[in-house]
């Protein structure tokens, strides 16, 4: 199977392909998708560097999608994947009560199990 993670270079999405890491069996591909829009596309090299155990497993999906969240749900889709790992930044009392909008549209649109996590203070 594979996992897919919602990508930015910023402390969520840092958490987010930590955790996709610790959750990856030996030999599971982790596919990495953008989740900023306008963002360039991380390079394999620099993601394998931080995250050494993703070597050799570790793919960038340059999806041709205007949104984020569509892309995410749409490669998750297409690689058949078992898990969509994204990261969710830390909110204010008010703003817990609403999602990020790309977030809220992973979690309501895929069709398999996602697993949101948030930065540990030491990532922020």
């Amino acid at each position: 199977m594979t996992i897919v993670v919602a990508y930015a270079d910023t402390p969520p999405g840092h958490a987010a392909m930590s955790a996709a890491v610790e959750t990856a069996t030996d030999g599971e591909p982790v596919i990495v998708v953008l989740a900023v829009r306008g963002d360039a596309p991380p390079d394999m090299a620099s993601l394998e560097a931080r995250w050494p155990e993703l070597t050799g497993r570790v793919e960038v999906d340059r999806a041709d999608l205007a949104d984020p969240s569509d892309a995410v749900v749409q490669v998750a889709q297409r690689r058949d994947a078992r898990l969509v790992v994204l990261g969710l930044r830390q909110r204010t009392p008010v703003g817990k009560m609403v999602f990020g909008s790309t977030a809220q549209r992973i979690l309501l649109d895929a069709t398999c199990p996602v697993l949101a996590v948030k930065p540990t203070k030491a990532e922020v």
